[in-house]
This record gives C-alpha cells, structure tokens and sequence, in this order.
C-alpha cells in the first residue's frame, strides 16, 4: 500500500470505477486540455466529487501523470493505426501518418499531446517530468519498425528527422489550419526518403 504525505493510500488501479473516471478525465482534457485543470470543474463534467477523484488516484499530480500516459497511449495506437496497412515504403508512410494526424478529428488529441510535451521542457517539477523524451521514444520506435531492411542507425536518423518535420507542422497546424499548405510541405520533404542513400547516410 503506497504512501503520501505520512498517509496510506489504497491502490485502487483495478477498480472499474477508476477505470471509468479515467477515461473521462482524458476526454475532458482532450477538450479543455490541463493548463488550468482544477479537480471541482473536472470532477462535475465526470460526475463524481473532488473527494472521490483523490481517493482513486491519489492527488491531483498523480491524475496528472495518469492523463499524461493515457494521452501516450493514444498517441502510440494513432500512429499504429496509420501504418496498420503496412505502406510500401518510407515515403508513403509519413504521408500517410501526417494525413492521419492532420484530421480535424484529431486535433484536441494531438493539442493536448502538444502542450504536455513542451510543459515537460520547462523547469517545472510536476506530472510533466519526462514526457517528452518518453514520446520521443515511443515514435522513433515505431517509426524504426517501418523500415524493414534499414540499418538502425539509418533508420533512427530517419525516424528523428521525421519525428521533427511533424511536430513542427503540427504546431503550425494548430496555429494557422491550413492543413492543405502544410500537407504539400509534407509530400515535398518526404520525396527525399525514397532517393537512394548518401555516403553520410
């Protein structure tokens, strides 16, 4: 049984409730995302009681991090749901990726995923710690595996490069929307996958 603040707190991960409430924490904070998150607003959309939220998870910070690893989840099963048909080559699966993300039913998604990862970089102790470098892994890891064949350091410098191209792009996107303009950028940059590799690569 964990303890906090010279308290027990029963670990309650396996209640179905908790289960419940966890999901709608994450789908409110896809709406509202987590700058100002204040457990009395978050606990009346999810029909519960600030009481009740810190009983199943401990503390704010602790729903937090929770929020946070659901919001990698998602962002993982995106971009496995992307690449799910397996595209010929490289090029074709970063275009396809970047059409999946650019949806306009995505976008609460990948602004909440958006403001954890640059929270994280800040000097700020909290729930954010790390979450930054863990989503990097996580994409360069996928993107390594869509690339059969490749030497891993080669794919690894691929999977950086395009890892930065979307995050970029997709910053821009939720500044300006012009998701048509950006995709022509997209398609242009990903040519240069399918040329033949350099000496240097």
């Amino acid at each position: 049984m964990p303890i906090r603040r010279g308290v027990a707190v029963s670990d309650h991960r396996g209640s179905p409730r908790r289960a419940e409430l966890l999901d709608s924490a994450y789908a409110y904070a896809v709406e509202h995302g987590l700058a100002d998150l204040s457990l009395r607003p978050l606990a009346a959309a999810t029909g519960t009681s600030p009481r009740v939220l810190l009983y199943l998870f401990g503390s704010k910070d602790d729903l937090v991090r929770e929020i946070l690893a659901r919001s990698r989840r998602e962002e993982v099963d995106l971009v496995a749901v992307a690449l799910a048909a397996r595209p010929a080559s490289y090029e074709l699966v970063v275009r396809r990726l970047w059409a999946y993300l650019c949806a306009a039913e995505q976008r609460g998604t990948i602004r909440l995923f958006l403001e954890a990862y640059t929270r994280s970089l800040g000097a700020e102790p909290g729930p954010w710690v790390g979450f930054a470098e863990q989503t990097i892994g996580d994409w360069v890891e996928i993107l390594c595996r869509a690339q059969p064949g490749v030497a891993r350091a080669r794919a690894e410098r691929r999977a950086v490069g395009t890892l930065a191209l979307l995050r970029g792009l997709l910053l821009d996107l939720l500044a300006r929307g012009d998701a048509a303009g950006l995709t022509r950028i997209v398609t242009e940059a990903s040519v240069r996958y399918g040329e033949k590799p350099t000496e240097d690569e």
